[in-house]
């Protein structure tokens, strides 16, 4: 059944002949975690790619006066890691980790560069699959230089209407690049 999810999840970004996806979702093993685990920490390489079941993530950086800024959220059906630590094999600079217990499936990052050195499909996939999280982290970019505080809420709840139920709104907050104050205020203020 998870390995189902996987394959459909998969389709979606590119679809693989059947043999190549019967051979890209084969590796991969179940993790369940608790939630408030560290999955990566900032200095570590990632070594992982994970498919979210169950649960929520979020990757975050601790900036100066451990500051911290929540990157992203991850939450079922997604894949999820410190993608550019994962991709180039280099020491991440944030953190990723779970905010509710959490349940994956997971497959190492040599597996997976086997299977894309050895198949054009696999690669392709991975391709597509990193230029969609490419668009979305340059979408956010633009977002929080250009947008109000307003504007960004509205573009957030546009996108992910559930978020303000799954995750913490300090979180929310600090992914929009606000204080827990002013979120607060827009929440009470702007017609959801």
């Amino acid at each position: 059944m998870e390995i189902e999810l996987l394959k459909q999840f998969v389709q979606q970004i590119y679809p693989l002949p059947v043999a190549e996806l019967e051979r890209f979702t084969s590796g991969w093993q179940p993790l369940t975690v608790k939630r408030k685990t560290i999955l990566t920490a900032a200095g570590e390489t990632e070594r992982h790619l994970y498919f979210v079941l169950e649960g929520l993530q979020r990757a975050f950086y601790i900036g100066d006066g451990n500051k911290e800024a929540t990157i992203v959220f991850t939450y079922p059906p997604s894949f999820s890691g410190v993608a550019d630590s994962f991709l180039t094999q280099t020491p991440s600079l944030y953190f990723l980790e779970t905010l509710t217990a959490s349940r994956f499936l997971r497959i190492s990052y040599d597996a997976v560069d086997q299977m894309a050195k050895s198949s054009p499909h696999i690669q392709q996939l991975l391709f597509k699959a990193t230029a969609y999280a490419l668009k979305g982290a340059l979408q956010r970019h633009i977002e929080l230089q250009c947008f109000t505080n307003e504007e960004k809420f509205r573009t957030l709840l546009q996108r992910s209407p559930h978020i303000l139920n799954l995750v913490p709104h300090k979180y929310i907050a600090s992914y929009l690049g606000m204080d827990a104050t002013n979120f607060s205020k827009l929440l009470g203020s702007v017609k959801l």
